[in-house]
């Protein structure tokens, strides 16, 4: 039984003499959610579309479920659930219709196939719409019939290209929850997204994709962590308390400016240093209302790693 769910070793695509994906080191365990991460044209669909054996590696390899998917497609397909960035359906058809087309092409029995249907529209809240033209359809309505599509075949392994595109805040809510569920059952899924606060509350780890290369692999906290500059920390303070008269010239302390609520001030200090701060406040006689640390969400890290590619790319 293969170790990893998916597993890539040095995976390279080039096309010409553009480097799309540049040797991609890559392991997604049973159960785990791993991010992609990225802008257009970073190289997360083409690596989706090696790992599905929709495109030959120029140079490394993958393994999807110990299989190679491009010499061995149909295996790899039985057992993956994808959804497309662009989902495609028959606008004719109800959804309910267009699902048993996919049982069958998936050659499931008509007395599984049926429990299926019922069991993903379910799961996506497609139940009562089932029976309408997919043309008329929203496009968020669109995107749950193509989850609906790829869990039909009870995946071992999802990949799901921008899952959440169009949906509804609660719709949205409602499919990272799902997700988590399939997860929770074993299910390893590959998610590729550019709406990283979504990614950053379901994902165990993330890859974030700059230009054909990986920049960062890791959980978003380890990342924010990795990645991190000086702690910026909001400090309540009792009475008129001036913060940047107090810690002025104190070697704790990058910069103090007043918070938007009063008697609150963002103070950025060195890495660690935030217990020292507190001390040399509560040794001043400062009373204090509240200590929080401003927490650094996944779309900062992003970015930094991003300026970072950018300008290593422009040095050399």
């Amino acid at each position: 039984m293969a170790a990893y769910a998916i597993e890539t070793r040095m995976l390279t695509k080039r096309y010409g003499d553009a480097v799309v994906v540049d040797r991609l080191n890559l392991e997604v365990a049973a159960g785990e959610i791993f991010g992609l991460l990225g802008p257009n044209g970073a190289g997360k669909t083409t690596t989706i579309l090696m790992l599905l054996g929709l495109a030959e590696p120029t140079g490394g390899s993958a393994t999807v479920l110990g299989r190679e998917p491009f010499r061995d497609p149909l295996a790899v397909k039985r057992r993956v659930g994808y959804l497309p960035d662009a989902v495609g359906f028959y606008d004719g058809m109800s959804g309910r219709q267009n699902l048993r087309f996919t049982a069958r092409l998936n050659r499931l029995p008509t007395d599984q196939a049926e429990p299926a249907i019922e069991r993903v529209l379910a799961e996506v809240g497609l139940t009562d719409a089932s029976d309408r033209p997919v043309g008329e359809f929203s496009r968020g309505m669109r995107q749950r019939l193509g989850i609906a599509d790829a869990l039909l075949k009870d995946p071992t392994v999802l990949i799901l290209d921008e899952p959440t595109t169009a949906i509804d805040p609660e719709g949205v809510q409602e499919i990272l929850a799902l997700i988590r569920t399939l997860a929770d059952r074993g299910v390893a899924v590959l998610l590729s997204s550019h709406l990283l606060h979504q990614v950053q509350t379901v994902c165990d780890r993330v890859a974030i994709f700059v230009r054909g290369r990986v920049a960062a692999m890791g959980t978003p906290q380890a990342l924010a962590n990795e990645a991190s500059g000086p702690e910026m920390v909001e400090i309540g303070v009792s009475g008129d308390a001036d913060l940047e008269t107090v810690l002025a010239g104190s070697s704790d302390v990058m910069s103090v400016t007043p918070g938007k609520h009063r008697g609150t001030w963002l103070v950025s200090v060195p890495p660690g240093r935030t217990p020292e701060l507190v001390s040399s406040l509560v040794g001043a006689g400062i009373g204090l209302t509240g200590v929080r640390r401003t927490a650094e969400d996944l779309d900062d890290v992003y970015r930094r790693y991003f300026d970072r590619e950018a300008s290593h790319d422009a040095r050399v």
